[in-house]
């Protein structure tokens, strides 16, 4: 019998699995060939759980290093349900004392406010967040930028690209900030299948699958 698997929307702010643990085992070692020699590197994560545990769990190497690591809730997933919604940056800290919080907008974790308007689960509001994150990065000086992000957020409003858990892309920036068209990226053909051959060749339009800003939420199953 195949196994069974429920997914519980519930739980908030949710830490990695063992499996997920194990997956960044993996990842570590893949990202360690791939980046061999490299030192011009920055870390940018998402402040919610998962995503710190597997920003330490696959590039403690670089962080001891002294390579920055730096959190950002621009990076955070797109829904408001509790999975997706962040714990207080006072408790974050304290687990994670090798990240840097200190740029956190202050706003975070709310969603659901109108403070928290930017972080909104609907199509402009990610589109936008996505842009701004992007426009970010592209002023940084480093020659590596390591993003560790959530699969939906990367997909529907970054790249259009499907990520498998603990998969990675390369992308290079197709563009420039300083015109008013979207910043977009183009990656790199050794990643189209995911660094480690585990994620679909199939993109997806930017925004699709996203509900428009005058829609109601559809509540989780």
């Amino acid at each position: 019998m195949p196994p069974t698997i429920v997914l519980n929307y519930t739980l908030h702010d949710p830490p990695l699995t063992d499996e997920g643990h194990g997956q960044c085992t993996v990842l570590r070692e893949s990202l360690k060939q791939r980046l061999e020699g490299e030192t011009d590197i920055a870390i940018v994560v998402s402040p919610l759980k998962r995503t710190l545990q597997t920003a330490l769990g696959s590039l403690d190497w670089l962080i001891e290093r002294g390579i920055p690591i730096t959190a950002d809730a621009g990076w955070q997933e797109t829904s408001a349900k509790p999975c997706d919604t962040g714990s207080p940056v006072s408790k974050l800290a304290a687990e994670f004392p090798s990240v840097d919080f200190s740029g956190v907008d202050p706003v975070f974790p709310d969603k659901t406010s109108p403070a928290g308007s930017k972080y909104f689960p609907t199509r402009g509001a990610i589109i936008a967040r996505a842009q701004s994150c992007l426009r970010s990065l592209y002023q940084r000086p480093e020659k590596w930028l390591i993003v560790v992000s959530h699969g939906g957020f990367l997909r529907m409003g970054v790249s259009g690209w499907w990520f498998s858990n603990s998969d990675y892309r390369i992308f290079d920036f197709d563009g420039s900030p300083d015109t008013e068209l979207p910043l977009k990226l183009v990656q790199w053909e050794s990643t189209v299948a995911g660094g480690l051959g585990q994620s679909t060749t199939s993109p997806v339009e930017i925004g699709s699958g996203l509900r428009e800003d005058e829609e109601e939420p559809v509540s989780a199953p």
